[in-house]
């Protein structure tokens, strides 16, 4: 699908270029954008579309089975693991919502949390608390996920007691955050405490004119590609009217 959408962009006349935007100027316009250190690229408005990146544990296990039973995306993919066992990690609303999600799909959530409390809000936690095949965790480490080619088990440690245990499951999800790709921004964009970059209200400006952000890196609720796409639209419609205005075309 993707591919069709390049495909339909570029016979629109759309010029599509590869590489990583590593650096910005917005101090004057037209801006400047250079792309891998080395090309640099001048425009009078730019869309910021870099998204959010799930953050991980770290464990050379997760890594490499991901995509092979580890996700960050229990809607995504949680339908692939229907009547399964499953396990999830995380304390946040985030983690309460997805392992809710899961156990809806699942024959049982084990949910995994470092600390004796959750950070999710007593509303969640309470829904959590009460459904019965999620089964949770305190204190509780995860030292590796077991598999060759697909998640067979995940092995956990209580953090308090030193006790190990494995749990046979079919997929293991992470939810402990994501983090947005918005690091070369920070120092010209209003951005809130965890780095998202804050848009005016209805819209997809940020506090630059000329300068338009959608999809996940201004989104920490939703998250979705849908609501992503829909934002996307209205950055595009947002710049067309912005140029427009500015009799550029």
């Amino acid at each position: 699908m993707m591919v069709d959408f390049e495909k339909q962009a570029a016979r629109m006349g759309a010029d599509i270029r590869f590489g990583l935007a590593t650096k910005v100027d917005f101090s004057q316009q037209p801006y400047k954008v250079w792309i891998d250190d080395e090309k640099m690229v001048e425009a009078d408005a730019v869309i910021i579309a870099t998204g959010a990146s799930a953050k991980w544990l770290g464990l050379d296990s997760e890594q490499r089975l991901n995509g092979y039973g580890v996700s960050a995306c229990a809607v995504c993919d949680g339908f692939f693991f229907k009547g399964k066992e499953v396990a999830i990690v995380g304390a946040g609303d985030t983690a309460a919502e997805e392992a809710l999600y899961l156990s809806k799909l699942c024959a049982t959530v084990h949910m995994f949390i470092r600390r004796d409390e959750m950070r999710a809000s007593k509303v969640m936690q309470e829904r959590v608390f009460k459904t019965p095949n999620i089964k949770i965790y305190w204190n509780t480490d995860t030292e590796e996920v077991i598999g060759e080619n697909k998640v067979n088990a995940v092995k956990i440690k209580n953090n308090k007691t030193g006790e190990e245990q494995t749990i046979p499951v079919s997929g293991f999800f992470v939810a402990i955050g994501h983090q947005p790709n918005s690091d070369i921004f920070k120092n010209w964009l209003d951005m809130d405490d965890a780095g998202y970059i804050k848009t005016i209200a209805g819209t997809s400006k940020t506090n630059v004119e000329g300068v338009f952000a959608s999809g996940d890196v201004q989104d920490k609720i939703y998250r979705q590609a849908v609501t992503a796409a829909g934002s996307g639209c209205m950055a595009a419609l947002d710049a067309e009217r912005y140029l427009g205005a500015k009799g550029i075309h």
